[in-house]
């Protein structure tokens, strides 16, 4: 089985120490330099014990930090060898180079064994409610159409009083896809919270390793975000990564329905 990174599942994460959880976030955000440092400059860089980051590593799948290192070295891939950019300009490059960096570090940061958990919930559920706001919306209007076009009962919400009504009336034989960038939307957050008490499973899709709906979710796909925004003074960050990751599951789920 693939292991993740970052796509785990919620008790997994809630088994994690305050140490882990911030040893986890800090390698989140600091993908670039992690695979050219030794688990001590991690531990000096990152402020926490050897033991931790071990202990964090198992917890994530691998035998330790070295095969931890050799899956990102791996998957590190992100230079232009050939210079095919070398004629354009240097601001147009970098912003390819940026959407390129969110597309692989996304990949890189999926997990096979999730995906296929995540595919037999789908396949299982009676029916699946999508609920998404802002520019997410558009994700899971498409999810919504493709699942409908392979024959599966599916609606999305996107309105805040109607998420919060809905999310009390799902039955435990039906799911819940959560697609939120910060994984902080109240309505979300609050949706998410009454499908606990019922014991309905959910799915979110986010970029926030350390949000509310990830830790609430029973299942999280991250995807990962670049600092950098054209737009900084307007919350309309890219979407690129949940749209990378609505791809994935749905042609993963697409897959095993034809098999």
């Amino acid at each position: 089985m693939d292991h993740s990174l970052f796509s785990i599942s919620s008790s997994t994460y809630q088994s994690l120490s305050e140490s882990e959880r911030y040893l986890l976030e800090y390698i989140h955000e600091n993908m670039n330099d992690i695979a050219n440092m030794s688990i001590v400059t991690l531990s000096e860089n990152a402020t926490v014990s050897t033991a931790t980051i071990v202990r964090l590593m198992k917890k994530l799948g691998y035998d330790g930090y070295t095969s931890f290192k050799y899956r990102l070295k791996q998957d590190k891939k992100m230079i232009d060898f050939d210079d095919l950019l070398g004629d354009i300009n240097e601001n147009i490059k970098q912003a390819i180079k940026k959407n390129e960096e969110e597309v692989k570090r996304t990949i890189q940061l999926q997990s096979i064994g999730q995906l296929e958990d995540a595919v037999q919930k789908i396949y299982d559920a009676n029916k699946i409610y999508i609920f998404a706001r802002g520019f997410s919306e558009m994700i899971a209007k498409e999810m919504t159409v493709k699942f409908q076009v392979m024959g599966k009962t599916c609606e999305t919400h996107d309105d805040p009083n109607i998420i919060r009504i809905k999310s009390g009336k799902i039955d435990r034989n039906e799911l819940a896809i959560f697609i939120s960038l910060a994984g902080e939307t109240s309505e979300l957050v609050e949706a998410c919270q009454n499908l606990n008490l019922k014991q309905v499973s959910t799915i979110t899709l986010t970029a926030n390793v350390n949000s509310n709906l990830s830790k609430l979710s029973d299942m999280t796909f991250l995807g990962f975000k670049s600092d950098h925004s054209l737009f900084p003074e307007y919350e309309v960050r890219s979407r690129l990564s949940l749209n990378v990751i609505a791809r994935i599951l749905m042609d993963a789920y697409v897959i095993r329905t034809m098999d």
